[in-house]
């Protein structure tokens, strides 16, 4: 959604209706993931990609039809395996796209001003069944705009948007009651994961590349300006020359955010600990022996964190991949951190 809103916007200033077309399931191998749009002006335009390219034509057509007759509709396309080879996947796959008239109301709107703002946030539309195309959104874990029927519906997709938000998850659920009987598609909308390291210590200079590659915003914090420097860390977004306390207040930590304390100094790591664990990171991994991370715990609990929080620091840090040098290390503490990413850590189990 955050990349054809600008243009959806263009075409309501110039008059035009739009149509959203949205991969709601993937069956086998699929060009494009789960969530993945396209939009349709009512003069035949075209933004954003729901096959990467093979049914594009096919979907555009559904969705001036969608334009005439204001029903949602969804789509059953087979991915041939010619294609398939030929855009470097294994097999052919199956996908299901939901067409659907663009129509900003309450839950849109709310979903427009947490992309703009870089805050997660779940949407919930139904796909098949009695008020198809109904959403709500749900943001933070408990604010909800938009209101499904009946009301068992309603309170069952708000506690799975929830589950989804938490996760940070798109899934499409069933439900049957004596009520409703049907499905929704709750796509989940989170900026892009940061990757926040306490310490710029040699390790850390291969894990600020990793974690570039994979697409994370890097931010890296330490005291020591010596350390700290742009030659050391090309690819860091920001450096921070602070200690903890004060770096960690300039920053918006959340459920994207995944925090790597590497300095080996209590003097950064015991604080930065301390803020980590009470915040809503997704992640949190120290570095050092069990002797000394045990002695850690036991100055944290002295400064009043439970022993809830502290089980939420992920140490020793990293994939147990035998590794030595900083590189090593670096692969297998940003191994883990995908893992958790991808909800396989311990966490998210």
């Amino acid at each position: 959604m955050r990349d054809i809103l600008p243009q959806i916007d263009r075409w309501q200033k110039q008059g035009k209706a739009a149509a959203v077309a949205t991969v709601i399931k993937v069956y086998g191998s699929a060009p494009r993931p789960l969530g993945a749009k396209m939009a349709v002006s009512s003069t035949g335009e075209i933004v954003g990609s729901v096959s990467g390219g093979c049914v594009e034509s096919a979907v555009a057509q559904e969705a001036l039809a969608v334009l005439s007759d204001h029903r949602a509709r969804r789509l059953v396309f087979g991915i041939a395996d010619e294609w398939a080879q030929s855009a470097g996947l294994a097999c052919g796959g199956e996908i299901e796209i939901f067409v659907e008239p663009f129509a900003e109301d309450e839950a849109l709107q709310r979903l427009r001003a947490a992309l703009n703002e870089d805050r997660i946030a779940t949407l919930a539309t139904v796909v098949e069944g009695p008020g198809v195309g109904d959403k709500l959104l749900v943001e933070g874990g408990e604010r909800v705009w938009g209101r499904l029927r009946p009301v068992e519906l309603h309170q069952w997709a708000v506690k799975t948007a929830q589950e989804c938000l938490r996760k940070q998850r798109s899934e499409r659920r069933s439900l049957e009651t004596r009520a409703w009987r049907g499905e929704i598609f709750f796509e989940t909308y989170a900026p892009p994961p940061e990757l926040i390291i306490v310490g710029a210590v040699h390790i850390a200079i291969a894990l600020a590349r990793f974690a570039k590659e994979l697409g994370f915003r890097v931010i890296v914090i330490d005291a020591r300006s010596a350390f700290a420097t742009q030659e050391r860390f090309p690819h860091a977004d920001e450096l921070l020359r602070a200690w903890p306390e004060d770096a960690f207040a300039r920053l918006n930590i959340r459920e994207t955010s995944y925090i790597a304390v590497l300095s080996h100094d209590d003097k950064l790591d015991i604080p930065a600990l301390h803020i980590a664990v009470s915040s809503p990171a997704r992640y949190v991994g120290a570095l050092g022996a069990r002797k000394t991370m045990a002695q850690r715990m036991a100055r944290l609990q002295e400064l009043g964190l439970s022993k809830a929080q502290l089980s939420r620091i992920h140490n020793p840090i990293g994939l147990d991949l035998g590794a030595r040098s900083p590189e090593e290390i670096a692969l297998a503490i940003m191994a883990e951190i995908v893992a958790v990413k991808n909800g396989k850590g311990r966490r998210f189990q």
